[in-house]
C-alpha cells in the first residue's frame, strides 16, 4: 500500500487496484467530443455520474491539450475550472486533481479544494507549480512532453523511448524535490500520445514495470487517443474514429493494470471500473467463482 499526503488532511491510498481518474474536460474544444463539458452544470452532472461509477480521483481541465491545439488565456481556464471545482466541493471530498500548465491556477485551484497538481509540462513551462505543491501539501503528476501540445507532434523521434522518458521525468523530480515537494508526493506520468509515434506509445505501455522501477507511482493516460485509432484501423487503413475506441481502452487499462500502473486516467469511468473489477478478479490466484 502506498500513501500518498494531500491537502486537508486527505491522502490517496494507492493497493493491488489501480485507481480510476476520471477526466472531465471544462472545455470546448477537447478531442473527444463525448468528454466535453461545456458549462459548469454539464460538467458538475458529469462529475457527479463518474463519482457514481466508482471514480477514484477527478482530474478537472480548463484547457484543451489536444495535438495542435492553442493554449487560452489565464481568465478563461479559471473561469472554467473554477466554478466547477467549487460546486463539486458542495457534495463530494473526492480527490480532484488539476490539469493546468499555469503556476496561478493551480494555486487557486488549490485553494478551492484541489488536492493535486496535475502538469503536462513536468515543470518545464512553469516551474513555480513546485513552489506552488511545496506550498499547499499538494500532490503533483509531472508528465512528459516534448514541446508544447501545438507542436509535439512535428517529428517526435526515439531511440530509447522508455529510457528517454524516464530521464526526463527524473530530471523534472529534481526539479520538484528542490523546490520542496517530497517525492512520496510525485506520481509520473509518461505521457502516451504527447511528442509519441504509435511505436513510442507501445514501447512505453509495453515498459510500465520499467518505468515502475523509478518507485514513484505510474499514471497511464489512454484514454480514446489516436494511437488505439490506428491499431484498431480496418483493412483499408481507416482509422478507427473516437467514438469507436472503447473497447480497446478497455484492453489498454487491463494490460496498465496487470503490468503495474497505479492510476488510470479515463473517459469511460464505469465502463473502466467494470473491465477492472472482472479482469483483476479472474487474474488473482487463489480466487473461485462466488
Amino acid at each position: 500500500m502506498t500513501i500518498i499526503p494531500l491537502p486537508r488532511m486527505r491522502t490517496l491510498s494507492i493497493g493491488n487496484t489501480p485507481l480510476v481518474m476520471g477526466i472531465l474536460n471544462c472545455t470546448p474544444d477537447s478531442f473527444y467530443p463525448g468528454g466535453r463539458a461545456e458549462s459548469c452544470a454539464a460538467a458538475v452532472r458529469q462529475a457527479r455520474e463518474m463519482i457514481s461509477s466508482g471514480a477514484d480521483i477527478l482530474d478537472i481541465g480548463g484547457e484543451s491539450s489536444r495535438p495542435g491545439s492553442a493554449p487560452v488565456s489565464l481568465s478563461t481556464e479559471l473561469d472554467r475550472v473554477l466554478p466547477v471545482l467549487n460546486e463539486v466541493r458542495t457534495f463530494s471530498d473526492i480527490p480532484i486533481s488539476v490539469d493546468t500548465r499555469k503556476s496561478e491556477v493551480a494555486h487557486r485551484a488549490l485553494l478551492a479544494g484541489a488536492d493535486i497538481i496535475n502538469d503536462i509540462s513536468a515543470l518545464q513551462e512553469d516551474p513555480e507549480k513546485a513552489d506552488i505543491a511545496a506550498e499547499h501539501g499538494a500532490a503533483l503528476v509531472l508528465m512528459h512532453m516534448r514541446g508544447t501540445p501545438a507542436t509535439m507532434q512535428v517529428s517526435p523521434f526515439y531511440v530509447d523511448p522508455v529510457g528517454e522518458v524516464l530521464k526526463e521525468l527524473e530530471a523534472a523530480v529534481e526539479v520538484a524535490c528542490k523546490a520542496g515537494v517530497p517525492k512520496n508526493s510525485i506520481i509520473l506520468d509518461p505521457g502516451i500520445g504527447f511528442a509519441k509515434r504509435l511505436e513510442d506509445n507501445i514501447a512505453v505501455l509495453r515498459g510500465i514495470p520499467r518505468l515502475r522501477a523509478s518507485g514513484f507511482p505510474i499514471l497511464i493516460g489512454h484514454s480514446r487517443k489516436s494511437f488505439l485509432g490506428a491499431l484498431l484501423a480496418d483493412e483499408d487503413g481507416n482509422v478507427r474514429p473516437v467514438e469507436a475506441r472503447l473497447a480497446g481502452g478497455l484492453a489498454v487499462s487491463l494490460f496498465a493494470a496487470t503490468h503495474g500502473a497505479e492510476i488510470l486516467r479515463v473517459h469511460d469511468v464505469a465502463e473502466t471500473v467494470d473491465a477492472l473489477r472482472v479482469g483483476l478478479f479472474l487474474s488473482s490466484p487463489g480466487e473461485s467463482d462466488r
